[in-house]
């Protein structure tokens, strides 16, 4: 995402002609495929967060978008980009994606000339509670939804939300949502060093997702400059927390930027009793074993011991005699 010049003053509702800076991409994104953006605020950052990790400079928040974008307008350019080979079109923002006041006719509008891509948006999930924005995200085919912390105290210290957001309403309409979604739901945590990494507040998250059906919860941290002086946590770390989760959560390690090789060895029974508590990637196991573990466990594939699985974008291995345990709900 790129980041546009604002000027602090005050602004009138008006409508914002942003032409090709509405249309972004496409990027191939890892967890997502080729995506293709659309910025529902490119004139200027319009959030009900002001989160510390934030790549987007500090600003007041929101509740409502003061400049938007005309569905007409986003249209128009959408057809100029899309083409066969994108896989996602995804609804973003300088800010929150679902403050925009006409999202559910976007995304009729996009259904009705996107053929097989699928519709994506990325949001902090605080607008759930808002019957019509529930409602819209229901038509999405994905849904990416963030939720950094499950304790008032830390939620208030990581994402500086709007005075009227309470994350104990979001909690419980996120987990509405995911029991009525019928497409692919992400969850996305980021942590800070020093807020929501503490063993505590990943007790309450481990509490909270169990409650949620998603298809794939990303663990990630700081990747790019943030707005305030905070700092991300390492791979390793990531690698910690992942691995405390209860082991029936489809949990994946989404950010690399702090890996550090770790070059450790596996038997091949630590391999299969690490898989058997959380699946990892190639990307994982990569950054985690020595060069004589990853022929183990390329030994283990080819013995049928270890199994691939794929979730949305990403294939994990897993033990093969555990390819069809589900959760219990």
């Amino acid at each position: 995402m790129y980041q546009l010049n604002m000027q602090s003053t005050s602004y009138q509702s008006a409508n914002v002609s942003a032409k090709n800076s509405i249309i972004f991409g496409p990027i191939n994104s890892r967890r997502f495929g080729m995506s293709l953006g659309i910025d529902l605020s490119p004139a200027l950052k319009q959030c009900n967060f002001d989160c510390l990790y934030c790549e987007l400079a500090p600003s007041e928040t929101t509740d409502k978008q003061s400049q938007t974008v005309s569905v007409e307008e986003i249209i128009k350019e959408l057809k100029k980009h899309l083409t066969q080979n994108i896989d996602v079109i995804t609804l973003t923002a300088n800010g929150e994606p679902t403050l925009y006041p006409h999202l559910s006719e976007l995304i009729e509008k996009i259904d009705a000339i996107k053929g097989r891509t699928q519709t994506l948006i990325l949001t902090n999930s605080a607008t759930l509670i808002e019957p019509n924005v529930y409602t819209s995200l229901l038509k999405l085919d994905q849904v990416k939804l963030s939720l950094d912390a499950i304790s008032a105290d830390v939620f208030k210290k990581i994402d500086r939300p709007h005075e009227s957001i309470k994350v104990d309403e979001i909690v419980e309409r996120v987990i509405a949502f995911s029991k009525e979604y019928r497409g692919k739901l992400f969850i996305e945590i980021l942590f800070v060093h020093g807020l929501n990494d503490t063993k505590e507040e990943i007790k309450e998250l481990n509490r909270t997702l169990l409650e949620i059906n998603a298809e794939r919860i990303d663990l990630g941290t700081i990747d790019r400059p943030p707005a305030y002086p905070v700092v991300g946590i390492r791979y390793k770390e990531l690698h910690e927390i992942a691995m405390t989760f209860d082991n029936s959560l489809p949990i994946h390690i989404a950010s690399r930027i702090h890996a550090e090789a770790n070059n450790a060895t596996y038997s091949k029974e630590e391999i299969l009793n690490t898989l058997d508590k959380r699946p990892l990637t190639q990307d994982d196991i990569a950054l985690l074993l020595d060069e004589e573990s990853k022929v183990r466990v390329q030994e283990l594939l080819k013995s049928q011991k270890l199994s691939i699985k794929t979730v949305g974008n990403l294939e994990f291995l897993l033990p093969t005699e555990n390819i069809k345990r589900k959760r219990v709900k």
